[in-house]
């Protein structure tokens, strides 16, 4: 973050100044992590107030604080503004912020592969450009503003990423963002249970995101996604995808196993010959859309082409550990939708290793689409005649009741010594379930 002045942030916040302090250099909504010359911003929840901690957060080394109640004492020397809604008021100061800044911003947003999408964009902007890009999980009302808020003047470029469970959030975080690029990977189930129980509710409120984008922006949008290319947008608009209907196409098609994927993008410009170097068919999406963009920002297609090539996977993403006696471990834990299930199965499928066993568990927020979900992927793992399925979580009843041959159990705890078992030699084990499952520790413990 650039400096800023208390009385600047004051301003920008529409608070009250109380007491003056010295210069802001950062935000923080954490008084566990403070940092001399930060701004102390307190949030408020249903079993939480940071108000608690803001004697603690200024004496830490924050050099000033938001709140919403004026204190008796102050702490000397420290800057205090009053604010009605300290949520609010930290989206007013990202938003006032981000109005510094005349770089292009790509907005990123979607059911499935937007940290995937994010990330290759990034990679590939990269190459040119000093570009910020949206970390770990800051992708939410709280992280969103914090992430606008570290743009310096060295970046020339932002990649932001932008989640949602309800209507109204993309709205809301792209009154901040405002993009040049506003990007869909695709339409699915996540979340469904708060779209209305339907995919025309989840495509409502993804589209929230051209509500802010700039009036001469790029609609980038999957075109193998029958509710993305139906649209009728009043912006040029990208369509990425395999389909005729695809303005930037994506040909010849050589999936590698766990060695990646090779293919060819073609826009009305240029031609690039693209490797991807992580598995998953449906990287090609990300790759397409980061070539569309790159192009659209005066990108070489050497530089393209190095950007695609220098991805990897960020978190529980499609991690793939190679351990001793030819065993491999899939962590595709961080989240998980029917669709993302079906797709790490298929790489489950092409890994080298003589077994396959799949570790799932529940795929939470699907509404009643829950139990039908659940059951799908049992007959679909018994199908694949997969070396062995563990089911864990009560959702995932339905997969044992679908596939006879799954071993169910209630916890991950209980389900451990059989997994270890099964994870022999020359075994692939692919460990995915939502976020809330906490599937990572099983994957840890299997590389252990």
């Amino acid at each position: 973050m650039t400096p800023c002045t208390i009385t600047e942030i004051c301003d920008a916040v529409g608070g009250r100044l109380l007491q003056r302090g010295g210069t802001i250099t950062g935000v923080t909504t954490d008084s566990r992590r403070v940092s001399a010359g930060e701004l102390f911003i307190p949030l408020v929840g249903e079993r939480f107030d940071g108000h608690d901690y803001l004697e603690k957060a200024l004496t830490g080394g924050a050099e000033g604080c938001l709140t919403m109640r004026a204190p008796a004492e102050m702490v000397p020397g420290k800057g205090y503004i009053l604010v009605e809604d300290t949520r609010l008021a930290l989206k007013a100061l990202a938003s006032w912020y981000r109005g510094k800044f005349s770089i292009p911003v790509v907005q990123v947003t979607g059911s499935a592969g937007k940290t995937t999408t994010k990330e290759m964009i990034a990679c590939v902007l990269a190459r040119r450009f000093h570009t910020l890009r949206t970390e770990a999980n800051y992708n939410n009302d709280i992280g969103t503003p914090q992430m606008l808020l570290r743009l310096t003047p060295e970046h020339q470029a932002a990649v932001i990423e932008t989640g949602m469970n309800h209507f109204g959030e993309i709205r809301y975080l792209g009154e901040m963002v405002r993009p040049h690029f506003a990007v869909i990977t695709n339409v699915g189930d996540a979340h469904i249970e708060n779209m209305g129980g339907t995919r025309q509710g989840t495509l409502r409120a993804k589209c929230e995101i051209f509500e802010n984008l700039d009036k001469d922006g790029v609609a980038v949008l999957c075109g193998d996604d029958p509710l993305l290319r139906a649209l009728d947008l009043p912006f040029r608009t990208l369509l990425c995808g395999e389909g005729e209907n695809c303005n930037v196409r994506v040909t010849d098609v050589v999936e590698k196993g766990m060695d990646g994927t090779d293919c060819v993008v073609t826009t009305p410009r240029g031609r690039y010959a693209l490797t991807i170097p992580t598995p998953g068919r449906y990287m090609i999406y990300a790759a397409a859309m980061a070539a569309a963009i790159g192009e659209e920002l005066g990108l070489t297609a050497e530089e393209i082409a190095a950007g695609v090539a220098s991805y990897a996977p960020v978190g529980s993403r499609m991690k793939v550990a190679r351990l001793s006696g030819g065993r491999m471990v899939i962590d595709d834990s961080y989240n998980a939708n029917p669709q993302a299930m079906a797709e790490a199965l298929k790489c489950l499928m092409q890994t080298p290793c003589r077994r396959r066993v799949a570790v799932l568990g529940d795929m939470g927020e699907l509404g009643a689409l829950g139990k039908s979900a659940h059951e799908a992927l049992g007959r679909l793992t018994a199908e694949m005649g997969l070396d062995g399925v563990v089911a864990i979580g009560e959702l995932s009843r339905g997969i044992a009741a679908e596939n006879p041959a799954a071993l169910w159990f209630a916890t991950t705890h209980e389900a451990m010594p059989t997994i270890k078992k099964l994870f022999t030699e020359g075994t692939a084990v692919l460990v995915k379930a939502s976020h809330a499952m906490a599937f990572h520790k099983i994957a840890e413990e299997l590389e252990r």
